[in-house]
């Protein structure tokens, strides 16, 4: 076989860290306050990218959606404060 597994490894990694890349940059433009046509564009890319990784079996849905969640923390903070934070300000107001 001409790909060995590793091979296949290897080139999954590389498509994984592009991904990272394209939603890093997406993140970047919707947080500049870019043209949302740009924005659009850039999030349009990420989509198909993530399209053709599923549709080859390259990447799995939860490996996506855990990338993208990585990426969008990494971006913008934490989505959810927690619980002990929501109390402590409950009991305070």
């Amino acid at each position: 076989a001409v790909f060995g597994e590793e091979n296949v490894m290897r080139a999954k990694t590389e498509l994984l860290s592009e991904l990272r890349t394209m939603l890093r940059d997406v993140f970047a433009l919707r947080a500049s306050g870019q043209l949302e046509s740009r924005v659009g564009r850039a999030h349009g890319y990420v989509d198909g990218f993530m399209r053709a990784l599923l549709d080859t079996g390259i990447a799995t849905k939860n490996e996506l959606l855990t990338l993208v969640a990585e990426e969008r923390e990494r971006a913008s903070g934490p989505a959810l404060r927690t619980l002990e934070a929501l109390e402590d300000e409950t009991v305070a107001a």
